[in-house]
């Protein structure tokens, strides 16, 4: 068992970065390697800016490449609750971003021919319980109504037919949703931001920013320092580096995925008919997909700890446990990969952007970053082009997590409610 992503164990290395030191002066200088930034560096050096990208470890070496490969339409909330909280001409925009992120991602794999297995045969939410069923069934229901006609529900038989196993009692299914092979696509968004001008530094950790006029910052690195007229941060949960303004407003969240061996074509048409990405509705939830060489990908929050070697090895003994559960044909098979992620979370799970100090940032995707990270670069480009009124996000405030400085230290406690949650509902 490799306790490593297989997104990233099965895509071929980044070959066009630069070689030697960080030296140089730009228009952009973009700090991060993931989906934000890459999708951001072909977006602003198409418009012939210069640009710069940092990443302090792999092009996307952290959550970009380290997820479950899913990139859905839909918000991280239920829209009803979240259109009685700030309004439903809010909660439609919101949601209406999902749906514009999905197909950002569809046209870039298009535009720049990018061979990643992107399909889209939508994403099915599983009801885990009776009750559950009963409240996707009037999310269904607001949604058809107000904000996507491109929703089904599903009954306890309809899943049936399509799932094979007797764990769910309905889903409701978001036709428009996509997966893809999430190294494939971060390789081919780097080649494409090289082919359009912009230049990418790998292992080149970001020590400093200073700002020296309005318009102008200097960044220091491992490799060297140069000079930008402006910053876009697009770091994700960085534990390391000069952002503890952002680490004071995200909670970094461990996420966990195995993946089995090759399976039977056969076993696979069985289990999953439509191929579809799936998730569950319990708050400690799995999601799962089968991956384009037949193996199933079983992911979720098994734990709430951090991810290292030692902590992915033990999530992953709890995947295989509720692996089997769900598919019980699946108990002896062999679990390749196992490793795990950070989520960037935000107190109410929405994204933030703007601007900070002159630099301008977009963060905090909570789960639901495949689609809305690649989305949010390409807006992000358009602010920093003049366009403000771009970035869906703009209005939304964003204070400190009350005594949170970096490190989760309550993250059992919050586990411990969840699981309760679980239990009574």
């Amino acid at each position: 068992m490799k306790l490593e992503s297989y997104w990233l164990d099965t895509v071929s290395t980044f070959k066009n970065g630069e070689q030697g030191n960080v030296s140089g002066q730009y228009d952009v200088a973009i700090v991060g390697g993931g989906f934000t930034g890459l999708s951001a560096a072909i977006a602003l050096a198409k418009q012939g800016l210069s640009v710069v990208l940092l990443e302090g470890g792999k092009m996307v070496g952290e959550a970009s490449g380290r997820n479950g490969g899913q990139c859905n339409a839909g918000l991280a909330h239920d829209y009803a609750s979240l259109a009685e909280k700030i309004g439903t001409d809010k909660a439609r925009a919101f949601y209406h971003s999902y749906i514009d992120a999905v197909d950002t991602v569809a046209d870039l794999v298009k535009e720049e021919a990018i061979d990643c297995d992107f399909t889209r045969n939508g994403r099915l939410k599983l009801a885990a319980k009776p009750a559950h069923y009963d409240k996707l069934a009037r999310a269904h229901d607001r949604l058809v109504a107000e904000v996507d006609p491109n929703v089904r529900i599903l009954t306890a038989g309809e899943v049936r037919g399509e799932v094979g196993t007797n764990q769910f009692h309905g889903g409701l299914l978001q036709t428009t949703s996509a997966q893809m092979h999430m190294g494939k696509f971060g390789l081919g968004l780097a080649d494409a931001a090289v082919k359009y001008g912009a230049k990418l530094y790998e292992n080149a950790m970001v020590t400093g920013i200073d700002r020296l006029s309005v318009d102008r910052y200097q960044i220091t690195s491992n490799r060297g320092s140069l000079v930008a007229n402006k910053v876009f941060l697009a770091t994700g949960s960085s534990a390391k580096g000069p952002f503890q303004y952002f680490r004071r407003r995200l909670v970094s969240v461990g996420s966990f995925i195995v993946v089995t061996e090759p399976l039977a074509p056969e076993l696979l048409a069985r289990l999953l008919v439509e191929k579809r990405s799936y998730v569950t509705t319990k708050n400690i939830g799995n999601y799962f997909r089968i991956t384009p060489d037949n193996r199933l990908l079983f992911g979720g929050r098994a734990r709430f700890a951090m991810s290292n070697p030692s902590s992915d090895e033990k999530s992953g003994h709890i995947l295989r446990a509720s692996m089997a559960e769900v598919f019980p044909e699946l108990r002896n098979v062999r679990i390749d990969y196992c490793w795990g992620g950070l989520v960037d979370m935000t107190a109410d799970r929405l994204p933030r952007a703007g601007q900070h100090e002159g630099m301008y940032y977009s963060l905090g995707y909570s789960g639901h970053g495949v689609q809305m990270s690649t989305h949010m670069g390409k807006v992000m480009a358009k602010v920093i082009m003049g366009d403000e009124a771009a970035n869906p996000w703009r209005e939304l405030d964003w204070p400190s997590v009350p005594g949170h400085f970096g490190k989760p230290w309550f993250l059992p406690f919050v586990g411990a409610y969840y699981r309760f949650q679980d239990l009574i509902h």
